[in-house]
């Protein structure tokens, strides 16, 4: 008796499993790193602002329009690939002095909840890890499109704007003359996989 009810449990859990699955696949993405973009920009000395960017950020993106709950993303850029058009100031970003990137080489956003605020808009909360230290952080991520490219593959796209403060995470090098506060822009276009 045993066994029949383990044998039906297991029945039941497969088809569980097989009608479910479909439905979740339909919905995972991986993020294409040649047109994904993070920028940031930082005040220089109160007079300007300098502009960098990562090259080459890669993750999973799960997207359910009908119901956002289910939705997440987990991304991540090498703090080796920031890029200024400099290379001397690129050196001295990857030393101890800011990315430190022989003891810190990853930088990685997940998400921990996804809202959807209006059509085009989602609210995405999730967990910022930079220089060892991980901080809850909010962002509105506008929705900018979904649709068939030319390759056969179906794409889907995301742009946020957001802040946040470098001393959060231990960058303290050089305040004032550079500015805590950092802007940033994720674009992130994903094929569905």
């Amino acid at each position: 008796m045993k066994t029949q009810r383990f044998n039906t449990i297991s029945v039941l859990v497969t088809l569980l499993f097989l009608t479910a699955a479909p439905v979740m696949a339909e919905n995972r993405y991986e993020i294409d790193p040649a047109h994904s973009s993070i920028v940031f920009s930082i005040k220089h000395f109160g007079v300007g602002n300098v502009y960098g960017r990562f090259n080459n950020p890669v993750g999973k993106l799960v997207f359910d329009e009908e119901k956002p709950e289910n939705s997440s993303l987990v991304m991540e850029v090498n703090a080796v690939d920031v890029d200024t058009a400099n290379q001397k100031r690129d050196t001295h970003l990857r030393s101890a002095d800011f990315f430190n990137i022989e003891k810190f080489p990853v930088i990685s956003f997940k998400s921990t909840g996804v809202t959807k605020l209006n059509p085009l808009e989602y609210e995405i909360k999730g967990d910022l890890t930079l220089l060892g230290k991980t901080k809850a952080a909010t962002v509105k991520a506008q929705h900018i499109g979904s649709g068939k490219d030319p390759l056969g593959g179906y794409r889907t796209g995301f742009e946020a704007k957001f802040t946040i403060k470098r001393s959060d995470f231990g960058m303290d090098f050089m305040q004032g003359a550079l500015g805590d506060e950092v802007q940033i822009i994720t674009s992130i276009e994903a094929l569905k996989q």
